[in-house]
């Protein structure tokens, strides 16, 4: 799976989801871009995009996605946060339904 992980996750998260194609938005070079112009980029080549945005679903129309959108309940964004919901996180890559965002971890 080709997996893009969201600028506002801490990058290094990217290196425990193993077994999978994964790009960080720095990678791409796509830091800062809106929202709305990042998903029509992640549509392009990703089947899964990963964020900690909780207000992704509501501010953007996932259900025309081509791709699965993963937000990890995190209680911040740091690494040492991100990392508990890594093995739920490596289940849900590919399990989780395209079209809507699937909500991982205890928050």
């Amino acid at each position: 799976m080709r997996v893009f992980v969201d600028e506002c996750v801490d990058r290094r998260l990217a290196r425990f989801i193993i077994g999978h194609d994964v790009w960080t938005a720095r990678d791409q070079g796509w830091t800062g871009v809106s929202n709305g112009r990042l998903l029509a980029l992640v549509a392009q080549g990703f089947d899964v995009f990963v964020t900690v945005d909780r207000n992704l679903s509501y501010q953007q129309n996932l259900r025309s996605q081509p791709f699965s959108v993963i937000v990890l309940n995190a209680r911040t964004n740091r690494l040492a946060d991100l990392l508990p919901p890594v093995p739920e996180l490596m289940t849900a890559i590919t399990t989780a339904p395209v079209g809507i965002a699937t909500i991982i971890g205890a928050g």
